[in-house]
């Protein structure tokens, strides 16, 4: 064998308890598991490592990852290798960059900028799924990527490129075009289909359209991912009309970062384990990941009423332009509450700006918008329409309108998987793009006992590997692909706070992705045994 882990404590991604054992791993996969009990030689090789009573377990799975530019213009990527994740989920919330046609492509830039940044440093050689895919294979001079990708075809994107930025029903032929280029993704190795119901163009399409859709991803034995329309509140609404949508459908269902938010949901999300069993129960094909943070992450533009969002971000930037109609956008989110806003008045001392994409703005990063309009002496909306418009629709925010009650009554739902939802772009990101998964082991599992760490361990492994129905990953058992983590479960824990947010974990030396160390005693090593993941026909 290439490499021999000794006396490891094995945590097989079962949820059944850890034993100890020696693993073996020849040629990328697991080839042998001696555990300590049995008879017989134990197994050799020409490098053991010796596990020192670390825990063992596969690969920590990312579904639902912004590193879309990321994976290409970083090879180091630390910021999920540290972590111990060997594979990421890309293309969410509807928006990315395939499939796209010239125009569309240099919409989507725009209008993601304060996820992934303007793109100016990356070439886009690519315009489809396949393309995408080939070219993180080929990505760091034919090296490939850091860690592992899988890729959901984005709805907004495809609603962008075949219908516009207009709220409008699709023609029969625009429906059809969006069918086709779902169904060519598929083809080309998506393992799904995502959305971003509160983020336009996606959001414009209604339940007809998107059943359509599902259809064509259900054909293909995909998952439908959506971020739906509402966290807030109309938010139990949006969860039932995602579940009978995929029902009509008989499409798999992934739920993203599933939550209750707002006051109006604090202590609600019994409600929503309850709405979801019943359908589990009743046959529904449902999973769902969270992040164990209670503030969510996205870009201030996303606060707007759709409507001030129709047309792209050359209308936007003129309604914001013009005082009558930016008078107007104010009401919607002050007073009446905007479906950006999921549907909730905005309080801006919840919006703390977290990056910005004009480094001259930088004195507003880690300020609320409330605090940051008390140093002017004006009023809130003043400041971020003042900081929409300078910098372009490129800032991103942390929203405090989470509930920790919340958080971990979801996170113990049978279904529940992982995911970080990390934007890794801003002066400021939010914590759980570099820390996720060490919270889950540390902070959840070790010092809280919301799970036990065998059943965080599934949670963060093969749940998710078996809703990406990939036969081969999630489980430390023989014949499964080296995908592997060891750390400490004694000291396992996220560096990273709000405070200085790209702190790297402690207590996880060792990650390897197909039998190769990426990680090596807590440093990252120049591997890139990282490649495009495709959905298995």
């Amino acid at each position: 064998m290439d490499l021999v882990i000794r006396d490891a404590r094995v945590i097989d991604g079962t949820g059944a308890p850890e034993y100890r054992a020696d693993v073996g791993v020849q040629d990328g996969r697991i080839t042998t598991i001696h555990r300590e009990e049995e008879a017989g030689p134990r197994p050799s090789g020409p490098r053991t490592l010796d596990a020192q009573g670390l825990a063992l377990s596969p690969g920590f799975i990312d579904m639902h990852a912004h590193s879309d530019l990321a994976l290409l213009r970083d090879p180091d990527h630390s910021a999920k290798a540290a972590q111990g994740v060997t594979l990421e989920v890309l293309g969410q919330d509807g928006l990315s960059y395939a499939p796209v046609d010239d125009r569309t492509l240099a919409e989507v830039r725009r209008a993601i900028t304060g996820w992934n940044g303007d793109g100016s440093d990356i070439d886009f050689d690519w315009r489809t799924v396949g393309e995408y895919l080939d070219r993180l294979d080929r990505s760091h001079g034919g090296r490939g990527i850091a860690v592992n990708a899988a890729y959901l075809i984005p709805q907004g994107t495809v609603r962008m490129y075949a219908v516009g930025w207009d709220d409008r029903d699709a023609t029969p032929a625009e429906l059809d075009h969006m069918k086709r280029l779902v169904a060519e993704g598929m083809q080309q190795g998506a393992v799904g289909m995502s959305s971003g119901l509160t983020y336009t163009p996606g959001m414009y399409a209604k339940d007809a359209e998107l059943t359509e859709l599902c259809r064509v991803v259900a054909s293909y034995d995909g998952y439908y991912c959506p971020h739906h329309r509402s966290y807030g509140a109309g938010a139990l609404d949006a969860y039932r009309e995602m579940v009978e949508l995929t029902r009509e459908a008989d499409c798999a269902l992934h739920l993203a970062h599933a939550t209750m938010n707002f006051g109006v949901n604090k202590g609600r999300a019994p409600e929503l384990i309850a709405l979801l069993d019943d359908a589990l129960d009743d046959g529904a094909d449902i999973t769902l990941d969270t992040y164990p943070y209670t503030p969510g992450s996205t870009t201030l533009v996303a606060m707007l009423p759709s409507w001030a969002s129709e047309g792209g971000p050359d209308a936007i930037m003129r309604r914001l332009q013009d005082d009558e109609t930016a008078a107007k956008i104010r009401h919607h989110m002050e007073v009446i509450g905007a479906d950006g806003c999921h549907g909730v008045p905005i309080e801006w001392d919840t919006i703390e700006i977290s990056g910005v994409s004009d480094p001259g703005l930088a004195s507003c990063v880690g300020k609320t918008v409330q605090q940051a309009a008390d140093m002017r002496g004006e009023e809130p909306w003043v400041t971020a329409r003042r900081l929409l418009i300078n910098d372009r629709l490129g800032s991103t925010i942390l929203q405090h309108v989470g509930h920790e009650e919340n958080v971990r009554a979801m996170m113990r739902h049978r279904v529940h998987t992982g995911g970080s939802d990390g934007i890794l772009q801003g002066f400021k990101p939010h914590p759980r793009a570099y820390g996720t998964f060490p919270h889950y082991l540390g902070h959840y599992a070790r010092e809280l006992g919301v799970l036990s760490l065998e059943e965080t361990v599934a949670h963060l492994t093969s749940r998710p590997a078996a809703r990406l129905r990939l036969p081969d990953r999630g489980l430390v058992r023989e014949g499964y692909r080296a995908d592997l983590v060891l750390f400490d479960p004694d000291t396992v824990a996220a560096g990273s706070t709000f405070e200085a947010p790209r702190t790297l974990p402690v207590g996880i030396p060792h990650v390897l992705i197909d039998g190769k160390f990426v990680m090596e005693d807590g440093r990252r090593t120049d591997v890139l045994a990282g490649r495009a993941v495709r959905r298995t026909p």
